[in-house]
């Protein structure tokens, strides 16, 4: 079993878990700018995995499989086994929440229109979602999270990172741990997890990808070199597909050719976007796991997995993303005054509106009714739309994230 308890000893795998190792070939494209980056790209990973406090962290990204799917098929034992599909009937505008791994077979993601899943997999079973069922059993994780760690940056129900680098309980090896974590997940609460370890949560996150279902795998800070190397550009987190296509059109296909780059050039071509490619093909990510992070604004949005050319059918479904917005907002026990629609066309331009109210909001006929209105501000009649959002800002909240109250002065 790997160990990343400390930054130079290893122990011999088990069996069961997996070691880094992407596939991948090399890219073809060459840039011809001046090379400023790879002479002493060792020394620079090294540096990479030493936190400011001077010691190698831990971080673990647990990612639970398939949740909602999983959690119905846990619950149903005649849905176990077979496609199911949580989302919008296929008879109206809905679209898929989240598909099982055994609907994924027939190409159905989420964020598919319910019609085309269903033209897909006519004999998948579609589930409506249960999000107090789901949030319950987010509880139940969480408290297996807080065993071992206070340092929790929950990402939503079913995703977070933990730093476990001076952990509460447990082994001392980070690896260990998210194994324990796994065992608890399936022998407490019936589902399965997968787990990536590293020293920083973008190699953590990767690595949580790498195995998929129930994995469990492990990047060294003496393994990153050859693992970033080869990794395809477009396993990057945070390189979708619209930039990781502007990368392929510049001959970046894997992190290797991304390290023929200087940090100036990536910048000129890609903004502060570039400098973080520059840092992180690198290895390099000094971003805190945090419990508490402020909250500025709540938002939801869906990127479709085909674009839709529908504006009655967008103004609908803007009603369902309004009441997820609305759910959220009130868990938070806030409101907020301004609200932003999002629209991202097919050919990838984004475009927002945002209309400011003058009296804090949280209810979703509100928040939809106002999202709706800046739809016509937008060209979604004339051209098709491959993501929808809406954010709500301006909270009342403090930098705790507790509701700002106002103060109430009697004029008697």
């Amino acid at each position: 079993m790997t160990d990343l308890s400390q930054p130079a000893e290893t122990n011999p795998e088990q069996p069961g878990e997996r070691a880094a190792g992407p596939s991948g070939g090399s890219g073809s494209g060459q840039h011809t700018g001046p090379d400023r980056s790879v002479g002493s790209v060792g020394s620079v990973y090294a540096a990479g995995a030493v936190h400011a406090v001077g010691s190698v962290r831990k971080i673990i990204h647990i990612d639970m499989d398939a949740f909602y799917a999983s959690v119905e098929q846990r619950d149903e034992p005649s849905y176990r086994n077979k496609p199911v599909i949580v989302g919008g009937s296929p008879q109206g505008r809905g679209v898929v929440a989240a598909a099982s791994y055994e609907a994924r077979k027939y190409g159905i993601r989420s964020a598919m229109p319910a019609i085309r899943a269903i033209k897909k997999c006519p004999h998948a079973i579609f589930v409506k979602p249960r999000f107090d069922v789901y949030k319950e059993v987010s509880r139940g994780i969480r408290k297996i999270f807080d065993h071992y760690t206070d340092l929790v940056e929950p990402l939503s129900l079913d995703e977070a990172y933990l730093d476990v680098t001076h952990p509460l309980a447990g082994p001392p090896s980070a690896t260990l741990i998210a194994k324990e974590i796994k065992q608890k997940i399936k022998s407490e609460l019936n589902l399965v997890a997968s787990a990536g370890v590293s020293y920083n949560k973008f190699l953590a996150k990767i690595a949580s990808d790498l195995d998929k279902p129930d994995g469990l795998a492990v990047i060294l800070p003496e393994e990153a070199p050859s693992f970033l190397r080869s990794l395809p550009i477009g396993k990057f987190y945070g390189v979708g597909k619209a930039t990781r296509q502007r990368m392929e059109n510049l001959g970046i296909r894997t992190g290797e050719d991304l390290l023929r780059w200087s940090e100036e050039d990536l910048a000129a071509e890609f903004g502060k976007a570039g400098r973080q490619y520059y840092h992180i093909v690198r290895g390099v990510d000094e971003r805190d796991v945090k419990p508490h992070r402020i909250r500025k604004s709540v938002g939801k949005e869906r990127t479709f997995s085909e674009d839709v050319d529908d504006p009655d059918w967008i103004r609908t479904y803007l009603e369902e993303l309004a009441a997820r917005v609305s759910e959220s907002m009130k868990r938070l026990g806030a409101a907020g005054k301004t609200i932003t629609l999002k629209i991202r066309y097919d050919n990838f331009e984004t475009v927002t509106r945002s209309l400011t109210q003058p009296d804090f909001v949280d209810e979703a006929s509100d928040i939809a009714k106002t999202a709706q209105s800046l739809l016509q501000e937008t060209e979604v009649a004339y051209r098709p739309v491959r993501l929808v959002g809406i954010s709500m800002s301006s909270l009342n909240l403090t930098e705790e994230g507790r509701v700002a109250r106002q103060m109430e002065i009697p004029f008697a």
